[in-house]
């Protein structure tokens, strides 16, 4: 459970990067110690800044820079990979488009998700088959972000490695069947900067909600802060921007796997700055068609109480993009 938390914690990951392909890392003494400081952090806030990485500062300051620029074209321009159910719901959004809980967010943004052949889930998958959508400009938009999913695929699949120990299980417990074929989703989101500087409602730039899935890297803008974090007393902590960093949250899945021993945290995104706001999340999922219950080891170190939560993740998944897009 989360707590009356005033700051969000700073976890330095290298000992995990360098060893996390170990199913030994565990014996590690410094990756204990990081282990530690994952399980506290994940009790505690649900959030926490990430560094000693391994990405390169220069690819995610690229990944940015190509977002703004998109953003930044005539909007015909942006509608030529506009998203609609027939592209699998990939594509570009116009701002207002968006939903969270009912109310539109003042945002614009592309999603991608691993690609889905036909048939893949059967029906389970079927909304979401199809091929990303690339846009023709910036000409180094592709290449960068291809090269910048694969090595947040491998950062998450490690920090996971090592929640998995921090639970109580193997290094691999979340993989296998469980997450070893991780689905993933990429959104890259672009806040208008509110010439007024005044919070209205309508300036919400995403507003309050958790994230579906296991683990969520958040490549968010130097320049302004944004994002907040809901603590136990309803205050909002700001996750100020800490350049190298990325800002790392855990989502459902993982709350329903650990029997709610870690929670997914309330946050939600107001662009108060004049400056136009851009973020590049990624989220790391288990594998699509994985039944998520809580795991055994976790109902045991509760003393046999079971959390009331179960959930296929790529039929959450699906419900929440059937009721967040504007038809």
């Amino acid at each position: 459970m989360t707590t009356d938390f005033k700051s969000i914690p700073i976890i330095d990951v290298g000992p995990i990067v360098a060893k996390g392909d170990d199913l030994k890392m565990g014996q590690d003494p410094s990756v204990r110690e990081v282990i530690k400081q994952l399980d506290q952090a994940c009790r505690e806030t649900g959030f926490f800044y990430v560094k000693g990485h391994g990405v390169p500062q220069s690819l995610m300051n690229e990944v940015k820079d190509v977002t703004h620029k998109f953003f930044h074209l005539p909007l015909s321009e942006k509608l030529k990979i506009k998203m609609t159910p027939n592209t699998g719901y990939r594509g570009y959004q116009k701002i207002k488009e968006n939903i969270t809980k009912g109310v539109p967010d003042l945002q614009e943004a592309i999603d991608y998700y691993r690609e889905v052949k036909r048939g893949m889930y059967g029906s389970l998958g079927e909304i979401l088959e199809g091929c990303n959508q690339w846009p023709n400009e910036p000409a180094n938009f592709k290449a960068s972000m291809e090269e910048y999913i694969r090595l947040c695929t491998d950062l998450s699949r490690k920090i996971m490695r090592g929640i998995a120990l921090a639970l109580g299980g193997s290094a691999d417990e979340l993989e296998g069947e469980k997450g070893g074929d991780p689905f993933w989703v990429v959104r890259l989101i672009g806040y208008p900067g509110n010439p007024a500087a005044i919070p209205q409602n309508n300036d919400i730039g995403c507003g309050t909600h958790t994230d579906y899935g296991l683990l969520t890297l958040i490549n968010q803008d130097d320049r302004i802060t944004a994002l907040e974090v809901k603590n136990l007393s309803g205050e909002w902590v700001p996750a100020t921007p800490i350049p190298g960093t990325f800002v790392c949250n855990i989502g459902d899945m993982l709350k329903i796997w650990s029997n709610g021993t870690y929670e997914a945290t309330l946050h939600r995104v107001i662009n108060n700055s004049l400056k136009y706001r851009v973020c590049v999340a990624y989220f790391y999922e288990p594998n699509f068609d994985t039944l998520v219950e809580p795991l055994e080891m976790c109902v045991e170190k509760s003393g046999g109480a079971r959390l009331n939560q179960k959930a296929v993740y790529g039929e959450h998944l699906v419900n929440k993009v059937k009721n967040n897009f504007v038809p």
